[in-house]
């Protein structure tokens, strides 16, 4: 008889959302932080982790280049401490390597790195852990999902035709039936392009409607639709995600990304 999978409650942690995508190059990490970011703004306590283990991107969003966790002793375990910005506790595993090196991890080593990471920080009391996840629907999902009770998934495209077949296996693996997590809803990320003196203006760059033909195709609702503008590379790649919010358009679009989870939330509870 097979054993049944138990899965770990994190304590203190109310609600664990993963934000994922099968494509690479989507933007994962800046919708991850940009979601942490709205719910901090909104009151709530966050947390938001990085698991993504071969290419972690949270130290550079939040400028803690070369930075190492202090370590402190509750209950005679020792707990990793988050770095806290913007209201956000923050926990990487780009904290413990060396950035320039690359990761030659085996599946069953990034495994335990990841759950040592979960484990052994100090969250504290949280109402919601955000998980930025790796690329793809490999071993980090795998243990995630089958390790931990996750609430559910925010699954991000960008509106290019041909990231969709990868995000669908994604979204494929969320509703597996020996995972069975809700995805919340699509995430267009780079939907258009916005110059910054010129809001009114919307230009394409990346082609148009991916997000619909998914939402389409899957049956789970577009939340969000997030633009980019000229300024949010230099935002993201020097760290200050606090300004992030800038831009109208930007802000709305993190805005209804958070309102669809709520919403979503409060529909599964009734």
């Amino acid at each position: 008889m097979n054993n049944p999978i138990v899965k770990t409650k994190l304590p203190n942690i109310k609600n664990i959302i993963i934000v994922a995508s099968g494509k690479g190059g989507v933007g994962k990490s800046t919708v991850a932080a940009g979601l942490a970011l709205s719910m901090a703004m909104e009151g709530f306590s966050v947390g938001l982790m990085d698991a993504d283990i071969y290419g972690p991107s949270i130290p550079t969003l939040f400028n803690l280049h070369n930075q190492q966790p202090s370590v402190s002793e509750m209950n005679g375990k020792p707990l990793m401490e988050p770095f806290i910005k913007f209201g956000i506790k923050i926990m990487s595993i780009g904290f413990m390597i060396d950035p320039s090196q690359a990761m030659l991890w085996r599946g069953p080593m990034a495994s335990n790195g990841l759950k040592q990471l979960i484990n052994d920080t100090n969250w504290g009391e949280l109402d919601y852990l955000v998980i930025d996840t790796p690329p793809g629907t490999g071993d980090i999902h795998i243990t995630l999902l089958q390790q931990y009770e996750i609430n559910g998934a925010v699954i991000v495209t960008t509106p290019q035709t041909i990231a969709l077949d990868d995000v669908r296996k994604a979204i494929t693996m969320f509703h597996s039936e020996h995972v069975g997590i809700p995805v919340f809803g699509i995430v267009e990320n780079m939907a258009w392009f916005t110059p910054s003196k010129h809001p009114d203006e919307k230009y394409f760059l990346f082609g148009k409607g991916g997000g619909d033909i998914l939402s389409d195709s899957t049956g789970i609702p577009l939340i969000a639709q997030i633009p980019v503008n000229e300024n949010i590379c230099g935002v993201c790649d020097e760290g200050r995600l606090n300004e992030l919010f800038n831009d109208n358009t930007v802000k709305s679009g993190f805005d209804n990304l958070l309102k669809g989870i709520l919403k979503f939330q409060a529909e599964m509870s009734k």
